[in-house]
């Protein structure tokens, strides 16, 4: 199979998905952008292959975004691409081209999806964690509801409208947790998170909500909410922070979870979904 990545061996996402690449038996073509930036035609076409809005690809941490004032919503797609062109780490993340496909790949994860054959077998990250791949699951799946049940969080409300849930494991087929969203416009409530027993305490939960994360941005979400009695040391590693309830949205207050589910106690969350 043809693949390039557009890299930066500087990056850490970067080097992960190259070298799954490479364990997966594919030979890319590795296009090191700080050193060789695409063309305008170039990068408009890559942009608009991973099906993705300009400003979602724009790298904001590290990168002169602010500087530069790009968070300006009166910027046209073509200024924003002056400016990556002009400065191409604002892209800092790769990009794999295929012919499955094109994405960008943070996390690193989301490359598995462009894989003709993933490994069959473990692979770790250099952080030391297994890539891990979701599948869509059914509200009613057995699995999911023990395990819910197992760690007593809420399940009455599963089957109700706009919910998406997810079983999470590694390449080689152990399975490592769950966890889903209610989508309200681009508002997620994230839910019904669990990292199995013997796979807590490893950083594989601060993966799978990443992995989660990804899947709500492209079902188009970009702010996350969750509520949680016992587990915001877990979340806030994962870039959540406490939120007070009124600046939440009123469709995330007028969830099950936050009017009779959740007790009162629980503490708001959120964060916002980036790539």
């Amino acid at each position: 199979m043809s693949v390039t990545i557009y890299h930066n061996p500087d990056c850490g996402t970067s080097r992960n998905v190259l070298a799954l690449l490479r364990e997966a038996g594919e030979n890319p073509q590795v296009i090191e952008y700080l050193k060789t930036p695409p063309d305008r035609a170039t990068l408009e076409r890559l942009i608009a292959d991973t099906g993705m809005a300009v400003r979602d690809v724009l790298r904001i941490k590290g990168t002169p975004y602010k500087e530069l004032g790009l968070g300006d919503p009166a910027l046209s797609d073509a200024q924003l691409i002056d400016a990556m062109l002009a400065h191409p780490i604002l892209m800092n993340r790769p990009i794999v081209a295929t012919p499955r496909g094109t994405r960008l790949c943070r996390p690193s994860d989301a490359v598995t999806g462009l894989l003709d054959r993933a490994p069959e077998h473990e692979v770790l990250k250099e952080e030391g964690v297994p890539f891990i791949v979701a599948r869509a699951i059914a509200s009613n799946d057995a699995g999911f509801v023990n395990a819910l049940r197992d760690v007593d969080l809420p399940g009455s409300d599963l089957d109700e409208a706009g919910r998406s849930f997810f079983a999470f494991s590694t390449l080689a087929g152990s399975h490592v947790g769950y966890g889903g969203f209610e989508q309200y416009g681009s508002d997620v409530l994230v839910r019904s998170v669990i990292v199995e027993p013997q796979h807590r305490g490893k950083g594989i939960g601060r993966n799978l909500i990443a992995v989660l994360l990804r899947e709500a941005f492209d079902a188009g979400a970009r702010k996350a909410w969750l509520f949680t009695t016992n587990a915001t040391a877990l979340f806030e590693k994962a870039g959540f922070k406490p939120a007070a309830r009124d600046a939440a949205p009123a469709t995330i207050l007028a969830t099950r979870q936050a009017t009779d589910l959740c007790p009162a106690t629980a503490t708001l969350l959120s964060r916002a979904i980036t790539l």
